[in-house]
Formats: C-alpha cells, structure tokens, sequence
C-alpha cells in the first residue's frame, strides 16, 4: 500500500522538477548572464586593444574585436576600496558611503581587519540583480568589510565568494588563506611578508624566492569561477570577478616571467619602494597582465564551451590608473597614454579606464565608441538590461549604446569625480571641457584648473582664466554634488568642519 502512495508522489516530484528545469533555461534565454571582470590597478595602455605593444593580450584583443571598445570611460574615483563601493551600489564619489581607503587592522593574519563595512541594507548591484532571479557570486577582492561585519558578500547580495576579504592581506599573491563564504581556507603558502626589503649589496636567489608560494590566488579565482559558472549553467548568474592583477606586489607565475626576462633589459627591484622584491620587475609586471588575460580567455571559452557565449555579457575594466610604486615602471610601458596622473589622481591618467563589452549578435563587433560613461552607470545599465528598479542611483544606463540604439541614448550633463585623498581633489567632465581642483583641503589657496579634453587629452594647458563662466559653472556643480561624509576625514569641501591636521 505504501507503493501506491509514494510512487505517485515520486512521479509528481520528477515532472515538477523537469517543469522547473525548462522554465529555468526559458527565463536563461530571456536573462543574459552578466560577467564584469574587474582588473586592478590596470593602466589605460596596458593591454593591446588600448595601443600596448610590449605586454601580450591576445584574449582581450580578441574581445575587443568581438565587441565594444569605449574610449571615454571612467572609474568613479582613483582607488580602491571607494571605486568598488561606487561600482556596486551606483554612486558617484559625492554620494557614496565609501569614498577612501578606509584601513582596518594591520597586515598580519592575526590582525585581518579589512576597510570600513558596507552598513546593513546597502542596495547592490547583486542585490538588485538577484531581484531579476540572478544567482550572484564573487571571486576575487572585495575590500568592503569583513566576514564578520555588515560588509560580508553574503550580506551585500552575494549567494557565493571566494577571495581576499582584506585589501592589505592581497598585496600578497601568495596568501597563507583566501575566504570562502565567511570561512578562511587555508593554502599551501609559507608566510611572506612582502614589505621586507632585500640588502641590494648581498641579494642572492633565496632572497628572492622568500617571496614565492605553490598556490598563486588569481589562479584559485579563476578555478572557483569556472566552478561557478558550471554549476549554475541553466539559470542566469551574474559573476563579479575583481582580479588583484597588476596591483602589486610584482609575483607571477614562473612560465609567464619566462616569456618576458630576456626582453626589456630589467634590473632587479629591492623592495625600497614597498611590495616584494623581484629579479625581474619589468618581466614579471609583464607576466601578471598577460595572467590575466589568459584567466578572460579561459573564461571566455568555458562560456562558449557550455553553449552559453550569445547568452552572456561579459564586461572588462580596471578600479583605477597604474600605480607609481612598487617596482612598476609605467614610463616603460607606456601605461597611461602619456595622459597626466596615476593611480590617487583624478587627472586622466587616473581615472579613465579601459572598457570593454562582448555580447555576440547583441553587441556589434569590433566597434569604437566614444560616449562618456562612468562605472557608477553599470547599475543603472544592468538595471535596465534585466528590468529591475536602479534605485537611487547618480548613474544613466549605457544599455543603448551597447546595442546599436544611439539615438535613444541619454547623456551625462557633467561626470562629477570627489577623492578626499591626497589633500582633497575634485573633477568634473563637462563635454569636452575638465576641470580640476587640487589640495582642496588647504581652501581658499585650491583653484580649478579647466582642459579642453578634445585638444588636450593630456591636460597639459590650463585654460581656466580664459573661461570664467565655466568656473562658475564647476562651483554650481560641487554645491549641488556634495553630500558631507559620515565621517570626518573624507570630509574635505564644507567649511563649516574642521580641517584635518
């Protein structure tokens, strides 16, 4: 008799999941899945598609020529813990609750502390995408809090991660741990303290192999990725993958230094700048970039593998300009263009980043495309991409632009840019024109400068005298831009605070 009943009961269960199952692959098809690989400190001319021609990229060439190269794209502010926040929830520097790199902790795994938390209900972009009936995951940095504060991933929208919790801790390429969903996992590394620095004068091979590991983390994100990406294959994901290449320290894999030592003349880098020391810094800042664009081929040909390539967007960027310690030699490679700034500045060099977009048969290959856009427009795109609410977002979706319907595309009046770092600086992209504002801490000493960025892309000529009207303009924006920070030492423009010491 017990057969009668279960069997029944077996039946149903077997139909209702074959029902499930087709109605996931249907809302697939309706719902692109969504991948934005976020690189780290990456220069504007650091990879080919942007004019580089000693780093090897043959993977994000190939995107490019497959989708959409933007010219005029923008990081919301030059570091990293803020870009992230003002990524994820869709805000410009003025607005976001994360505006600078906000250190928690110290950098043994004793005191992990991490930066400051993303506070309990903060709308996400994974928020708002698991909205649409997304599973979400992350794997790589995050940098907005701890397992143990509001600002986990698991509370921020995130269904999985796996990474580096701590922008401190991934400074190291080799980690004693990386975190999975609020677990540490330990890995097969010895401790390295990557800011010891080697005696120029008696360095041996073993100084520089103290700052070698077995298990390299860009390569165990991309594992966990692809793991991913094949267990959720019938319904549609979105995978934030927030590389730590090439933000240093300079460490690579052995075979892809190879491919590079015997090339730029390099001479061995002694830590007096920060970071590891390594034999061949050149080489190995080299080898991290053309790591990386091996891990976007990789995923690149599972999505296409799994049948899912015309089903998926896939997105590339960088949190901000190449940095200027380390061991890096960004006059070598040319790694901004020969625009002004690096990674701490709003000049261009700064803030302007490489972005590429490939959707095949949606997005239309190998095409050039000069809109102003910035990467507090990504929630706003993917908001109207899946049909979901933006929220109260200072972005404008670039949806439009990335499927050939220019004519229906709204436009930033102005692109507004707040960094309390480095004594306080302030831009805005207004057309063609960009103005500047250093030290604006120091007050009534902080004069704008203004760049016409259609002649001189490298802001070389400051036409900020000739142009009063615009100044005044610039000012109107700061006013009706600037929300106070909610604490103290991001708090750079109101008058009414003290000044920080």
């Amino acid at each position: 008799m017990l057969f009668k009943y279960v069997m029944p009961s077996i039946l149903l269960l077997i139909y209702s999941a074959a029902i499930f199952a087709q109605d996931a692959t249907a809302d697939s098809a309706e719902r692109p899945n969504i991948i934005y690989i976020y690189a780290d400190d990456l220069g504007y001319a650091e990879i080919g598609p942007y004019g580089q021609e000693k780093i090897k990229t043959p993977n994000l060439d190939r995107m490019a020529n497959e989708g959409m190269r933007f010219t005029d794209h923008y990081t919301s502010t030059p570091v990293c813990a803020p870009a992230r926040c003002m990524l994820l929830t869709g805000k410009h520097g003025g607005h976001s609750y994360i505006r600078g790199n906000y250190e928690m902790g110290g950098f043994p795994d004793s005191l992990e502390g991490g930066q400051m938390p993303l506070p309990e209900g903060t709308y996400t972009v994974a928020k708002m995408l698991k909205q649409a009936g997304y599973v979400t995951a992350l794997t790589g940095k995050w940098g907005l809090g701890m397992h143990n504060t509001t600002g986990s991933p698991l509370k921020q929208g995130f269904d999985y991660y796996f990474g580096y919790l701590d922008q401190k801790q991934a400074h190291n390429f080799y980690p004693t741990h990386l975190w999975e969903n609020d677990e540490s996992l330990k890995l097969d590394n010895p401790v390295i303290f990557v800011h010891k620095t080697i005696d120029s004068a008696r360095a041996a091979d073993d100084d520089f192999n103290y700052f070698k590991g077995k298990e390299y983390a860009p390569e165990l994100m991309t594992q966990k990725a692809l793991e991913f990406i094949q267990t959720n294959k019938n319904r549609p994901f979105f995978l934030y993958m927030p590389y730590t290449i090439p933000h240093v320290s300079l460490q690579a894999p052995e075979e892809y230094i190879e491919q590079y030592k015997d090339k730029f003349d390099d001479q061995p880098y002694y830590g007096q700048k920060g970071y590891a020391s390594t034999k061949y810094p050149r080489a190995t800042y080299a080898a991290m970039i053309s790591f990386l664009d091996a891990q976007v081929g990789l995923i690149m040909q599972h999505i296409k593998k799994l049948g899912l390539d015309e089903n998926t967007i896939i997105m590339f960027s960088s949190d901000n300009g190449t940095t200027f310690n380390g061991g890096v030699d960004y006059r070598f490679f040319n790694s901004v263009s020969n625009m002004r700034g690096l990674k701490m500045d709003v000049f261009e060099g700064g803030i302007r980043e490489p972005f590429l977009v490939r959707w095949p048969k949606r997005i239309k290959a190998n095409s050039i495309n000069t809109h102003i856009s910035a990467q507090y427009d990504v929630m706003a795109t993917l908001a109207e991409l899946t049909g979901q609410d933006a929220g109260n977002t200072d972005g404008i979706s670039f949806l439009p632009t990335l499927i050939g319907k220019e004519n229906q595309q709204q436009k930033h009046q102005y692109l507004y840019f707040e960094y309390p770092e480095k004594g306080g600086q302030l831009a805005i992209r207004l057309g063609d024109w960009k103005g500047v504002k250093l030290n604006v801490r120091e007050g009534a000493g902080s004069k704008w400068m203004l760049f016409d960025l259609k002649k001189d892309r490298n802001e070389t000529t400051d036409l900020a005298s000739q142009y009063p009207k615009i100044i005044e303009q610039l000012d109107l924006i700061v006013k009706k831009e600037h929300q106070p920070a909610h604490i103290l030492e991001w708090e750079f423009i109101s008058s009414k605070l003290p000044k920080k010491k």
